[in-house]
């Protein structure tokens, strides 16, 4: 079984080599900086270790995996825009809205988007495109309720967040064909680990959830819904090894502040 840095090093070739739509010009400039702009690919590795415990080769996992990651750069880039949360700065670097200009950067999410829709569509299912679009769908939604100052914090957060989370496993799950009743454990997994992962992402930022129940409490949350995707992994009759050691990732993050 590869390990999870084998996994990350064949998906960054992988990705490096993903052709674009040549209609798009110079615009692919914009996307590859996006895309360059050293992330964890979380995302895409829950994508392959899923589809690795299903049974399915890393190569048959690889387009979904880059579509996630797509589609998780488009919301990004979506996202940084000044009508939006106005950031000048992700990971370091400049956001493409100010590398590149508002317009490129309106232009470089929506290729993103829609290359990513037509790696989903190279599978014979349906299902992997139509696990991106829910996502997507929920991320907007997600957004669309932070700009307006409505709905609580929990479900934004589940939309804007945990959905891709979810479809990172869903999209693994269709690929390997898993029948609808063996998804139960897996998908209870991809919720609860969408939930540590914007916790800890908040425990670090000390704003959210930590602002808003402190942060003892949000560490306790923490530490109890890590217990619940362990015990969901242990409901999966199949070597999820490199699942658990994604959630312990996420819990490393915390305990090294």
């Amino acid at each position: 079984m590869p390990s999870l840095e084998e996994y990350r090093a064949l998906f960054e070739d992988y990705l490096a080599a993903l052709p674009f739509a040549s209609e798009l010009g110079e615009l692919t400039e914009a996307m590859r900086y996006s895309l360059d702009g050293g992330g964890k690919r979380i995302r895409p590795l829950l994508c392959l270790a899923c589809g690795e415990a299903t049974g399915s080769q890393a190569e048959q996992l690889l387009p979904a995996a880059a579509a996630v990651e797509l589609v998780h750069t488009f919301g990004m880039v979506h996202d940084d825009l000044p009508a939006l949360d106005d950031d000048a700065i992700r990971r370091g670097r400049a956001t493409s809205h100010v590398h590149f200009g508002e317009a490129t950067a309106i232009l470089n999410g929506d290729a993103l988007l829609a290359q990513a829709m037509e790696l989903a569509l190279s599978y014979s299912t349906p299902a992997v495109a139509r696990e991106l679009a829910w996502a997507t769908l929920g991320m907007i939604g997600g957004q669309y309720d932070d700009i307006r100052g409505s709905g609580d914090l929990a479900r934004r957060n589940a939309l804007k967040t945990g959905r891709l989370f979810e479809a990172a496993v869903g999209c693994a799950l269709a690929v390997s064909e898993v029948p609808e009743e063996q998804q139960v454990p897996w998908r209870g997994f991809a919720g609860e680990f969408g939930l540590l992962f914007q916790l800890v992402d908040d425990l670090l930022d000390e704003d959210g959830l930590a602002a808003e129940l402190g942060l003892e409490r949000t560490h306790e949350l923490a530490a109890e819904i890590e217990q619940r995707a362990r015990a969901q992994l242990a409901e999966i009759p199949a070597d999820t090894s490199l699942l658990d050691e994604l959630v312990l990732g996420l819990k490393s993050r915390v305990a090294a502040r």
